[in-house]
């Protein structure tokens, strides 16, 4: 016997966000970009300018995120049968690796300006850090509904590290001022960098790992058998598989071996299986195949069912 089972309502959107917030934040991520780099090139300021690129790496993450979400919409078709929730591990991955290139330059540039410091204008670092924390401040508190799905959580990471660096800046421009350190620039230029390729190389593991196949991160194969095992009239069970397909969207396939009974009887145990694995790991999508005792396990996976106490 082969049957799968589908929560409805464990396919619902994860986050209340639409499109259109992507593209407002989008269009005002444009405006600081320029915004800093007229600042940063008048400012002489290589943290602004660092700035600057970091902010404008967000326009294509952005516009990948806000494709993404179009297509996460879309229904499953012949083409393909699961629909298209991967596309926002996709994008996350894309905006990963665009991360830790740029990290890299900056950490280039800002070693670069290390051996030649360059005096910066303080007024123009503040000014326009202000701004950009404003809009940075902005993006992130869009965001934070939508921390549950990896696509929009590599956007809310990126910002809310945008926002923490708009507040160096600010605190660089006031140590430049006091104490004529220019070197204070190109270091803050060189943490802002780290700071983003430390974010990006989680996300690049978190996204890499969805898209092989990996078992979802806090679910052990072993619980979830033991759950299965748990439930009454079953026997053995093998060939467990977990999955994610996309934000909150967990799929688990295994063979189950139950007595030889009348299909109602089975039908109560697959019931009691789904259940199980819907409350204990948010699974709601599960394909369970039954065999019948006697038949020789199909996987080197096996965990049997515990035998009864024996009597004295």
């Amino acid at each position: 016997m082969h049957d799968h089972h589908h929560h409805e309502h464990g396919h619902a959107h994860s986050h209340s966000l639409g499109p259109a917030t992507l593209a407002w934040a989008m269009a005002a991520t444009l405006a600081l970009v320029v915004a800093e780099f007229f600042g940063g090139f008048l400012g002489h300021s290589v943290a602004l300018l660092n700035d600057a690129v970091h902010n404008l790496s967000d326009v294509p993450a952005l516009g990948i995120s806000w494709l993404a979400m179009r297509w996460a919409q879309r229904p499953a078709d012949e083409e393909k049968t699961y629909g298209y929730h991967r596309a926002g591990i996709l994008a996350a991955f894309t905006n990963a690796v665009l991360l830790i290139l740029l990290s890299l330059w900056l950490a280039y540039e800002a070693f670069e300006r290390l051996r030649a410091p360059v005096h910066v204008v303080e007024s123009w670092m503040v000014w326009t850090s202000l701004a950009a924390l404003a809009v940075n401040a902005g993006i992130t508190l869009s965001l934070v509904r939508g921390r549950h799905d990896l696509n929009l959580r590599s956007l809310l990471v990126h910002n809310f590290g945008d926002a923490l660096s708009n507040v160096a800046i600010l605190a660089a421009a006031f140590l430049i001022h006091r104490t004529g350190a220019q070197w204070i620039d190109p270091l803050l230029g060189l943490a802002i960098g780290a700071l983003v390729l430390w974010s990006s190389v989680g996300i690049l593991r978190e996204s890499a790992h969805i898209l092989l196949e990996g078992r979802p991160y806090g679910t052990e194969v072993a619980g979830v058998a033991q759950a299965i095992l748990a439930v009454p009239g079953v026997q053995e069970v093998h060939d467990i598989h977990i999955w994610t397909l996309g934000a909150n969207h967990t799929l688990l396939s295994c063979h189950v071996r139950i007595p030889d009974m009348h299909m109602d009887e089975s039908e109560r145990i697959l019931r009691a299986i789904q259940d199980a694995l819907h409350h204990q790991f948010s699974i709601h999508h599960s394909t369970v195949q039954f065999e019948r005792a006697g038949l020789p396990a199909q996987s080197s996976y096996v965990m049997p069912a515990p035998l009864p106490p024996r009597r004295n």
